[in-house]
């Protein structure tokens, strides 16, 4: 076995507007091929003495790029969780060092947890060769999740461990994730403005029951994205982007959003929305050219309206998800 694995798992937009905690896709940056928004976990198999009594078998020994904002503490982080969820089920006896590199923002709205976890439950992984199916990755995964957001979803961490664009039909008794067709060219515009949104907060304040009129017109909003996918249909795509559950709510915590989404569709996206809880915007664009218009007009709308500044990304789809890397940058 080798003495340390390097995993990196990737940015992802969940809810993509009408599929709230089911649908998600993995991001990656246009050009160069380095490794886009995400997270590198680094594995290290140690001893676990004897007699270690309650110290679990996974410590943090660093994080980078927090700006010294995470726990260290194994039961407060949400990579040290999942690790041990996996190593606690598959390596009982075994002790491992995660080191944590973030190369994404928190409380983005950009899986900045998911990744985490994901990176780390693929590097234990392959540290001790289990190769483990990606539903059994995904399971502990999960236990990483519910920490950081108070509930068990996968729309953040199926994309990031799988790629691609995702449907999570289930958790429940096991993962179930149908991996979607994505029409040739269709495009990602991204602007992510820099403030926060705490995704824990962000989820207390949604509705525990809705209007049966609206829970309709989100499953054919969800129902018909997902037919829009196989079908290539990007009229049909543009016309099922709405979300009248989760963005109503959260909206109004990102100053600006309204003016940015109206840019966004002025300049030609197919349509707009939060990427999960936010405060980052996707737009879902007909090629590459039309995406870099699309994120340049929603950047400006932030700037003009808010005095917010923005990064920006322009992510092709679809993207590869988790993997063991060794010496990329």
């Amino acid at each position: 076995m080798p003495q340390l694995v390097r995993a990196f798992a990737p940015a992802s937009v969940s809810n993509i507007a009408c599929g709230f905690d089911i649908l998600g896709f993995a991001l990656q940056s246009e050009g160069d091929g380095r490794l886009g928004p995400g997270d590198v976990v680094t594995a290290r198999e140690r001893e676990l003495p004897a007699g270690a009594g309650g110290h679990g078998p996974v410590r943090i020994t660093a994080v980078a790029g927090d700006e010294g904002r995470l726990p260290l503490e194994a039961e407060r982080n949400t990579a040290a969780v999942a690790a041990t969820a996996l190593v606690d089920g598959e390596a009982p006896g075994a002790a491992v060092d995660l080191e944590i590199e973030k190369r994404m923002p928190l409380e983005s709205g950009l899986g900045s947890s998911a990744a985490s976890a994901v990176a780390a439950v693929v590097a234990v992984d392959a540290l001790f060769g289990l190769e483990l199916p990606a539903a059994a990755l995904l399971r502990y995964a999960v236990a990483g999740e519910i920490l950081a957001s108070g509930g068990a979803h996968a729309d953040n961490l199926a994309p990031s461990l799988l790629g691609g664009l995702v449907l999570v039909r289930s958790l429940d008794p096991e993962p179930d994730v149908i991996d979607l067709p994505v029409p040739e060219g269709l495009t990602c515009a991204l602007v992510r403005p820099h403030a926060e949104v705490n995704t824990k907060e962000s989820r207390a304040r949604l509705a525990r029951h809705l209007p049966l009129d609206r829970a309709v017109t989100q499953w054919g909003n969800a129902a018909a994205l997902v037919a829009a996918l196989y079908r290539s249909d990007l009229e049909l795509l543009s016309r099922a982007l709405v979300d009248v559950v989760a963005e109503p709510v959260r909206a109004p915590a990102v100053p600006g959003f309204d003016v940015a989404k109206a840019a966004a569709i002025d300049a030609g996206a197919l349509g707009c929305s939060l990427s999960g809880s936010g405060p980052a915007l996707f737009a879902l664009c007909d090629g590459q050219v039309r995406a870099r218009q699309v994120a340049a007009a929603m950047a400006d709308a932030f700037e003009s309206s808010a005095g917010v500044d923005c990064d920006r990304l322009v992510a092709p789809l679809p993207a590869p998800g988790a993997r063991v890397i060794d010496g990329e940058a």
